[in-house]
C-alpha cells in the first residue's frame, strides 16, 4: 500500500474535508504520513475563496511539482489536487497543470482511495479530472475522519453549501446549494467526540444560522422567519440538544449570517451553559448603499438593532465580525459611516478584508472598482479605529478571573477566543494541556492576555 501526505489549505470547513479524505484513506489501509516529501503520493486540498487563497494554493501546487522534479526517487511522487480550486476551475486546471496526476472535487472525498490507486496503476490517466459539476455531498455522524486538530478541540460541519446571493462571494458556485445534516446526525457525532475527550465543539458551515431551514420546505410551508422552530429543525433546537449532552465541554458557534438571527436563538445561547457566549457574525458593511450592492439581505438599521438585541439578551457576549472595504462603488461617506459604526458597536473581535475581485461573482462586473492603494488605505484606517477599542477591552480584563482551555504548554484560550482566529491567554506552563482552568488576568500584550505565572512565548499556528 502507498503512503500519502496531506496539505490542507484554507478554512476549517476545508480542514474537515481533508480529515474525511484521510479517514477514508486509512480505512482502506493506506498510511497517512506527516512528512509530505517522503510520501508516495501527496494530496493538496486547496482554497480559492479570494485572490490570496488562490495564490497560496497555486504556489503550493507548483512547489510540489518542482519538488518532485528535483527528487531522485525511483518512482515519482503522485500529485493530487483537491478542493475548491479544482471545483472552481474544473475545465481549466487539467489543461494548465499537465503534471498533476488527478483533480478531485468536493463530491469525491470518499472516493479518494480508489482515485489514488488509479494514479499508481496508470489507468485512464488521460482523463485526470474526477470533479463533478454540482456538489451534493454532505458528511454524516459515522463518516470516517482523521482529525488534524488537537485532541481537545474539534470542528463539526453541520451543513454544506450556501443559498445566499452575496455579490462578492464565489462559494455558492463552488460548493453548491445549502444542505443541512439532520439534528440527530450532528448530536450523535458530538456525543462521540465528547466521549473521546473533546472539550470544545466548533460548529461550522457556510451559514450555521440556516441549519435545518432548507428542509423546512420539504412537505412543509415555506417559513417566513427563522423564529418558529415548530416548522422543523433549527440551529436553536440543535444548540439545546447539544447542551443536554453530559460532560464538561464548550460549544462554539462560527460562521453565522445576520439575516437568520432570531430572538429564539439569542435566548437559547443565553440559557445554554455549555454554549459559549461568543458569536462569529460577518457583517461586511453597515452602509445601506453597500449592503444593497453586496446583496447582503440586511440593512444598516437591522444590523444595529440585531447587535443591540444580542448584547441585551446575552450578558458578556463576545462578538467577532468582519468587514469588507474597497467594494466597488464604496464612497467616502459609506466608509466614514463604517468607521462611525465601529466606534459605536465596539466589537470585541474584528477583522477587515480588502475587496477581492473574483471572476464569476456578480460584483466582478460592477462599475466603480476602487484602486488597490485606496483599498489599502481604508483597511489601515479601519484597523486603526479598532486598535484602541481592542486595547480598552483587554485592559478591562485585567484583574478578572477567566475560564480558559489550555491549548499547548503555557498557552490557553478563553471563551472569547476561537482557535487560530483570535488571541490567546499566556498561562502557567504547569497547567495540563487539553484541560479547563480558572486563571487570573494580570496583563495584556497586543491582542493577547497574560495570566498569573504566564510568560509570553511564541505562538505556533
Amino acid at each position: 500500500m502507498p503512503t500519502v501526505g496531506m496539505i490542507s489549505l484554507g478554512c476549517a470547513k476545508n480542514l474537515i474535508d481533508s480529515e474525511i479524505m484521510m479517514g477514508h484513506l486509512e480505512k482502506s489501509g493506506i498510511t497517512v504520513v506527516e512528512e509530505t516529501n517522503e510520501a508516495d503520493a501527496l494530496i493538496i486540498n486547496t482554497c480559492s475563496f479570494i485572490d490570496n487563497a488562490k495564490k497560496e494554493s497555486i504556489d503550493t501546487i507548483f512547489e510540489a511539482i518542482q519538488s518532485r522534479t528535483d527528487s531522485k526517487r525511483e518512482v515519482p511522487q503522485r500529485l493530487v489536487v483537491a478542493g475548491c480550486l479544482s471545483q472552481r476551475f474544473k475545465d481549466d486546471l487539467p489543461k494548465l497543470m499537465p503534471e498533476i496526476d488527478a483533480f478531485v472535487g468536493l463530491d469525491q472525498l470518499e472516493e479518494i482511495p480508489g482515485i489514488l490507486q488509479k494514479t499508481f496503476k496508470k489507468v485512464n490517466l488521460e482523463d485526470r479530472d474526477f470533479v463533478s459539476r454540482k456538489p451534493k455531498y454532505v458528511p454524516d455522524w459515522n463518516t470516517p475522519r482523521r482529525r488534524m486538530t488537537p485532541h481537545h478541540t474539534a470542528y463539526i460541519k453541520i451543513a454544506e453549501g450556501c443559498n445566499h446571493p452575496c455579490s462578492f462571494c464565489i462559494i455558492p458556485k463552488i460548493r453548491g446549494q445549502h444542505r443541512s445534516r439532520t439534528l440527530k446526525s450532528v448530536v450523535q457525532e458530538a456525543k462521540i467526540l465528547v466521549r473521546q475527550g473533546v472539550k470544545e465543539l466548533n460548529l461550522i458551515s457556510q451559514d450555521t444560522t440556516f441549519f435545518g431551514m432548507d428542509r423546512w420546505q420539504e412537505g412543509r410551508p415555506k417559513p417566513t422567519s427563522p423564529v418558529d422552530s415548530s416548522k422543523g429543525e433549527s440551529l436553536a433546537m440543535l444548540l439545546r440538544e447539544l447542551n443536554k449532552i453530559e460532560g464538561d465541554f464548550w460549544v462554539r458557534l462560527l460562521y453565522t449570517h445576520p439575516a437568520h438571527w432570531s430572538d429564539e436563538l439569542i435566548q437559547t445561547i443565553a440559557e445554554s451553559d455549555k454554549v459559549v457566549k461568543y458569536v462569529d457574525i460577518p457583517l461586511q458593511h453597515i452602509s445601506d448603499h453597500m449592503l444593497k450592492l453586496m446583496k447582503r439581505e440586511t440593512s444598516g438599521d437591522y444590523i444595529r438593532d440585531l447587535i443591540k438585541r444580542m448584547r441585551n439578551g446575552i450578558p458578556d457576549i463576545a462578538i467577532r465580525t468582519t468587514f469588507i472595504v474597497g467594494f466597488p462603488g464604496e464612497t467616502d461617506d459609506d466608509f466614514e459611516e463604517l468607521l462611525d459604526f465601529l466606534q459605536e458597536a465596539k466589537f470585541e473581535r474584528m477583522g477587515v478584508f480588502q475587496y477581492s475581485k473574483e471572476e464569476g461573482t456578480r460584483a466582478f462586473k460592477l462599475e466603480g472598482h476602487i484602486h488597490h492603494m485606496r483599498k489599502k488605505k481604508r483597511w489601515n484606517r479601519a484597523m486603526q479605529v479598532q486598535e484602541p477599542i481592542s486595547a480598552e477591552f483587554h485592559d478591562d480584563q485585567i484583574g478578572k478571573t477567566l475560564k480558559v482551555l489550555v491549548e499547548t504548554t503555557g498557552i490557553a484560550r478563553s471563551y472569547r477566543d476561537a482557535p487560530e482566529i483570535d488571541g490567546v491567554v499566556f498561562v502557567d506552563e504547569n497547567l495540563p494541556v487539553g484541560s479547563f482552568a480558572d486563571v487570573k488576568i494580570v496583563d495584556g500584550f497586543g491582542y493577547d492576555l497574560i495570566a498569573e505565572n504566564g510568560k509570553v512565548r511564541e505562538i505556533l499556528q
